[in-house]
């Protein structure tokens, strides 16, 4: 089975991405917003959540961290019998969005994405066998690279995973130098 990990902050695109994945051969997992809009478009989809057999806890705090997900993304493909996620889609948590509008550092801590990162950094750790997506920006390149040749993908994946740890090493560092320079009193 090839699956696809679908899950973003900024639904734009998100139908027509899904529903390339899934011409493309890809059973689609997604978090359960993200599977809201892809359900409404016709696509089937799956939750994590049901795939893993863990419910999105913490009031939806933790929704794709999980071992079966990882070990599906960071698989090399040696296992053939192996869960294998081939290509994961994700945007994160609007951080910088925050700043511009002055939120509260309640409000900012909410908006630190820590499950994307992990999918798009392990993503693109193993951008040999998995496609990392981190924003719509990418999906035209990428739907006509899955519509295509995936031989040809190979200087995609590799362009997508320096994309994706560049756009993960600047949202950390945004978030380390916007944090407060001492700890409000916890509520």
């Amino acid at each position: 089975m090839r699956y696809a990990l679908l899950s973003v902050w900024d639904k734009q695109g998100l139908e027509e991405i899904g529903q390339v994945l899934v011409e493309t051969g890809h059973e689609l997992l997604s978090t359960s917003r993200s599977a809201e809009v892809l359900r409404a478009a016709g696509l089937p989809v799956t939750e994590v959540s049901d795939w893993t057999g863990a419910p999105e806890m913490l009031g939806g705090r933790v929704k794709t961290i999980h071992p079966r997900i990882a070990a599906a993304i960071l698989n090399t493909r040696t296992d053939p019998d192996a869960d294998r996620i081939d290509v994961v889609v994700c945007n994160l948590y609007p951080f910088a969005d925050g700043i511009a509008r002055g939120a509260t550092e309640a409000e900012l801590i909410e908006l630190i994405d820590i499950g994307g990162v992990t999918l798009l950094r392990a993503a693109a750790k193993n951008y040999h066998y998995v496609l990392p997506v981190p924003g719509p920006d990418w999906y035209p390149p990428v739907m006509d690279s899955l519509r295509t040749d995936r031989a040809a993908q190979t200087d995609l994946r590799l362009t997508l995973a320096r994309a994706t740890f560049k756009l993960t090493s600047g949202y950390d560092s945004l978030i380390a130098q916007s944090l407060p320079i001492a700890p409000a009193p916890r509520a």
